[in-house]
Order: structure tokens, then C-alpha cells, then sequence
């Protein structure tokens, strides 16, 4: 069994461009734009940077198709890719595992998206539930990727945290004098991401994590400073539903993020049908709660250019309805 591990450091400038290289041949850079009624929601400058329009329909997808491209390079002979997932990573090793002819096996929680399921199938995964929240999935992978002798794809790593960085480019590159933006953590891999570019471009901006309050964990360990396990219980922010957080993430995190905000699945709601409204965009919810967080902190943020992220866009239909109703 081959285990992918994360390295120290974060990516350069130079490493970020070189994945984008990978990335570019697969899709083109993801747009950002002001939209003018979210703007007036928050009554100050909002830019929007939509990872919702990749061919996954999340930024998942610039993060497998580099650490794929690297881990060919270092081992040509790997058999096949597993990984557990609550959707958008899966979604990413099963598109890289198709593009390389590699089998894969992807492991999610009993009770997980039946679209973001059968969009890994569609990709040629081997899908198998196991387990009642992402962690259970994870040591499971681990487990069978030992009996199958395939590479474990890990949920953070620096080749990934590269991958993503290279939409922190689009954007900072595009909105250089962004004050404050509001990045949703899962396992780490896009804050660490943003953290790598803003410092490498030497920008003054404030990075803002958020993470919901039915999956305190980086929350929890931010303010403890150090790894502190917690349930992970949302059903509308599933992308944030980490029980078990990694060493290496939250240090980078707790150099380089100003705070952590908590938002519950009815305020992260709110916020999926405030971007329908305003921009006409499915947003799912772990994209969603960087909109949530914000207006949580909309004084503090008054007369400020702010970046949001829309991570992705998959949400079950009729979830999605649920939430256009009012019902959720």
C-alpha cells in the first residue's frame, strides 16, 4: 500500500503557476465577479469567485489532477487511487484516476448525496458506503487500500493545497486589494491554499475561516491550538463535516488566519438562496457559509472589498428545493 502524506511548506509562486499548467489543459480559469445585488445585500464592495463553474462543479477539481500528474512521476508503477470523501474530492481522484485509464475506489458515509454519488459512478468510480460520517469513510479507505494495494489519495497534502492555490491566483491577481475574503474549511487544504498566495503576493489581506456549527472542529481547534476532536453533524454544509482535524493544516492556519466563524445550517441556508437570488447560481452550502459568515459580521466589514468563494455547486435537487422553499 502506497499512502499519500503532507509535506512542510507551503507551495511557491512558482509551483502554483507550474500546476496551473496541468490545470489549464483540463479547464479554463474560473471567473469572479461583483455582482451588484450582493453587493447591496452586505452594503459594501463583494467579489465572488465562482469554483462553482468547473467541470466537477467545485474546485475539487484542480486539486487530483496535480497530485496524480506528481504522484505518477514518483511512483509510474501505482496499481489504482481510493480515497474517502463526502463528494467533492471524490468527484476530483475519480475525474484524475478516468484521465490516467487508473482504477479507483471511492469510500463515503452511509446517508451521503445521491448526486454527488452518482456523479462519481458516472466517472468510472467504484463507489462503497461505509461508515456514519467522513472520519468512519477515511479509516476505512486506509483499510482497503492495504488489501487492494492502491494509493490512498489523502484529504490534504501539499500537491493538492498547490492545486487549489492556483484559483487564489485567478483571484488575487484579478482583485489584488481585497481586504478581507471568507474561505470554508473542510480539512484545510483551501485556507492553507489562500494563506500560500496571499504571502507569496505579499497582500495585506485578512483571511477569515468558517467553518459551520455542526462541525466545530477547526473552530475548536483554532482557539485551542491544537487538534481538538468534535462531532461533525451538518446535513446542508456537508463539505465542513470534519470530525477529525490534521496537524499540519491548522498550523498554517493559526499563522496566517485572523479568526474562525461559526454558522448554523438555517444561516447557511439563508445565504444558498440569498446567491440564487442575487446571482442566479446554485451554491452549495459549504460555498454558501462564506456568505453566511459575512453577514454575520457585516459592521465589521462596512466599506471594505471583500472576496466570497464559491466553492461548488452540488447540492441534491430537491435539498436544493427544500432550501428555495424556506424549508430548510
Amino acid at each position: 500500500m502506497s499512502v499519500g502524506t503532507a509535506t512542510s511548506g507551503l507551495p511557491t509562486l512558482d509551483e502554483v503557476r507550474a500546476a496551473g499548467e496541468i490545470i489549464y489543459r483540463l479547464m479554463p480559469p474560473t471567473p469572479q465577479y461583483r455582482w451588484p445585488l450582493l453587493c447591496q445585500r452586505l452594503g459594501t464592495e463583494v467579489w465572488l469567485k465562482h469554483e462553482n463553474h468547473t467541470p466537477i462543479g467545485a474546485f475539487k477539481a484542480r486539486t487530483a489532477i496535480v497530485y496524480v500528474e506528481k504522484l505518477l512521476q514518483r511512483e509510474p508503477g501505482t496499481r489504482g487511487l481510493i480515497a474517502a470523501t463526502r463528494g467533492n474530492h471524490g468527484q476530483s481522484v475519480a475525474l484524475a484516476a478516468q484521465r490516467k485509464n487508473l482504477p479507483c475506489i471511492i469510500v463515503v458515509p452511509r446517508g451521503n448525496s445521491v448526486e454527488k454519488n452518482a456523479a462519481m459512478r458516472a466517472q468510472g468510480a467504484q463507489l462503497i458506503e461505509h461508515g456514519k460520517d467522513f472520519q468512519s469513510a477515511l479509516e476505512y479507505a486506509i483499510k482497503l487500500g492495504g488489501e487492494r494495494g492502491y494509493h490512498i489519495v489523502p484529504p490534504y497534502h501539499r500537491d493538492i493545497v498547490t492545486g487549489i492555490a492556483t484559483y487564489w491566483l485567478e483571484l488575487f491577481t484579478a482583485v489584488p486589494q481585497l481586504d478581507v475574503v471568507y474561505v470554508p474549511i473542510g480539512m484545510g487544504s483551501g485556507i492553507c491554499s489562500a494563506s500560500a498566495v496571499r504571502n507569496a503576493l505579499r497582500l495585506q489581506t485578512k483571511i477569515v475561516g468558517v467553518v459551520s456549527d455542526q462541525a466545530p472542529m477547526y473552530a475548536l481547534s483554532f482557539g485551542a491550538r491544537k487538534i481538538v476532536e468534535a462531532p461533525a453533524q451538518t446535513v446542508l454544509a456537508d463539505g465542513l463535516a470534519c470530525r477529525r482535524g490534521i496537524e499540519e493544516s491548522l498550523q498554517v492556519m493559526l499563522h496566517n488566519v485572523d479568526h474562525v466563524v461559526r454558522v448554523t445550517d438555517a444561516e447557511v441556508a439563508a445565504a444558498m438562496r440569498a446567491l440564487f437570488i442575487d446571482t442566479h447560481n446554485v451554491v452549495e452550502g459549504a460555498g454558501a457559509a462564506t456568505l453566511a459568515a459575512a453577514q454575520k459580521e457585516a459592521t465589521q466589514i462596512e466599506g471594505k472589498r471583500i472576496g466570497l468563494i464559491a466553492t461548488g455547486g452540488n447540492v441534491d435537487h430537491d435539498v436544493f428545493a427544500r432550501v428555495l422553499a424556506g424549508a430548510v
